[in-house]
């Protein structure tokens, strides 16, 4: 009875490591999404879908998409899923916070962007919509 009861928190911990050995470590641009290598690039309208802000960026490369609210801060990132539709990436932005961000691509003219985590002390969480709407300007 004894042994059963180290062997079940043993197996939780394998579980627990076995589950986040495939999480690889890349740096900012380093490494191939699979999926954001769907996404058209050009002029795209990113909405909060809780009826806030609209905001149009020239996309040059998708991989910005996984960083909607710390973008251009020095950021070690974990990938979590690289799979064919889906990325999600968790970050850390030395002194200026953390994140996870999941881009889920529709269309290679629609995605859906979900993302939490803490910027400058105070947490945040985002549920976008990415839409292509023609080449930059």
């Amino acid at each position: 009875m004894r042994l059963m009861q180290f062997a079940r928190p043993a197996a939780a911990g394998a579980l627990l490591v076995a589950g986040t050995a495939g999480a690889l470590p890349v740096q900012d641009g380093v490494g191939t999404f699979r999926a954001l290598e769907e996404l058209e690039l050009g002029a795209w309208e990113l909405r909060e879908l809780n009826g806030g802000a609209v905001r149009r960026i020239c996309l040059r490369d998708a991989v910005v998409l996984l960083r909607p609210r710390l973008s251009g801060a020095q950021c070690t990132q974990r990938v979590i899923e690289n799979s064919g539709r889906t990325a999600t990436v968790q970050y850390s932005c030395a002194g200026r916070g953390t994140g996870r961000t999941t881009v889920l691509v529709e269309t290679p003219r629609l995605a859906r962007i979900d993302a939490q985590g803490i910027e400058a002390g105070a947490p945040f969480l985002l549920a976008m919509e990415a839409r292509r709407v023609g080449p930059c300007n």
